[in-house]
C-alpha cells in the first residue's frame, strides 16, 4: 500500500533502514502510531476507524512481515484507531505473542499503549517481530520545569561482540518467551559459530565476553551482578540479572535478534 495524506490525517512509510522504534526520536503529535517490521513499516496520525494492515500480502497491507511464509496470513492483523486509542487485532491463523505472556488468538482484540514488541511465531520455527510505538501526550508529572535537571536515560555501551554473544545468551527474553532463562554457554557458541564471518566461538570465550560486561556494569553501580551478592549456589542468576539489566535500560532490544541471522525475526 502506498503512503497517504487526507486533510490534517497523515499515513508515510518508514524505510527498512530504520532499525527500531526503541529510543528513536520521533516528532509527532499524540496519538500518533509507528508500526515496523524487518521490511520497513509506516506511521499514522490518529484518525476515527482508520486501520494499519499487516501481513505478508505486500501489495494489500500497509506493513509487510513473514512475506515468504504460507503460515502467516495474507492480512494477518490490524491496529484500528477508535478516536481515542489504537487497538490490535488477530485476523490470521497463527497467534500473536504480546509483551509478557500473553498470546492474541484470531479473532482477538488489544488496546496498545507506549511501546511494544509483537511476534507472529511460525511452524517453521521462525518468529516475526513487529513494532508498535505510540506518541503519548504529556501528562503533568512528565513536564519539566526549565531549571530542572534532565532525566537521563541509561543505555549501556557495548561492543559489537559484547552485543552479539549478549544477544545470544538473552533470545529467549527478546523472544518474550514465558519463564525465560540464559541459553546454555554451549548452545550460545554453537549459534554464533552458525553465523557468517563468526568462527572460533567456544562456551569459554562467549563466558569471558559476558564476564566483562558484568565486571564493568556491576563497577557502575549495578546490583546483583557478583557472586558475594547473589550467594551460593549462583546458578543462572548473575546471567539473569545481567539480562533483566540490559532489558530494562533497553541496552538489549528485539531487534538485536536480527544479529543472528533470522531474517524478518
Amino acid at each position: 500500500m502506498k503512503a497517504e495524506n487526507s486533510g490534517r490525517h497523515r499515513v508515510e512509510l518508514l524505510p527498512a533502514s530504520v532499525a527500531s522504534l526503541v529510543g528513536a526520536r520521533l516528532d509527532a503529535p499524540a496519538g500518533t502510531i509507528y508500526v515496523l517490521a524487518a521490511s520497513g513499516g509506516v506511521m499514522s496520525t490518529p484518525r476515527r476507524h482508520f486501520s494499519l494492515l499487516f501481513g505478508r500480502n505486500e501489495p494489500e497491507v500497509h506493513v509487510c512481515i513473514g512475506t515468504d511464509d504460507p503460515h502467516v496470513s495474507r492480512i494477518h492483523g490490524r491496529v484500528t484507531c477508535d478516536g481515542t486509542d489504537w487497538w490490535l487485532r488477530n485476523d490470521g491463523q497463527l497467534p500473536i505473542k504480546l509483551p509478557g505472556t500473553r498470546l492474541l488468538l484470531s479473532g482477538q482484540e488489544e488496546v496498545l499503549r507506549g511501546y511494544s514488541a509483537l511476534f507472529i511465531p511460525s511452524p517453521t520455527g521462525r518468529e516475526y517481530l513487529l513494532e508498535v510505538r505510540i506518541i503519548g501526550a504529556r501528562s503533568a508529572a512528565m513536564t519539566a520545569a526549565p531549571h530542572e535537571t534532565t532525566r537521563q536515560h541509561r543505555a549501556w555501551e557495548l561492543t559489537l561482540d559484547e552485543r552479539l554473544v549478549l544477544t545470544a545468551l538473552a533470545q529467549r527474553y527478546l523472544r518474550q518467551e514465558a519463564y525465560p532463562q540464559p541459553q546454555s554457554w554451549r548452545q550460545v557458541s554453537d549459534d554464533l559459530n552458525a553465523l557468517p564471518g563468526q568462527p572460533g566461538w567456544n562456551p569459554h570465550r562467549a563466558a569471558n565476553v559476558v564476564e566483562r560486561v558484568r565486571i564493568r556494569l556491576s563497577a557502575h553501580g549495578v546490583a546483583g551482578l557478583t557472586r558475594e551478592e547473589v550467594g551460593e549456589p549462583v546458578g543462572n542468576s548473575l546471567n539473569h540479572n545481567l539480562i533483566q539489566e540490559l532489558l530494562v535500560s533497553t541496552t538489549l532490544v528485539p531487534p538485536d535478534l536480527r544479529l543472528l541471522g533470522e531474517g524478518d525475526v
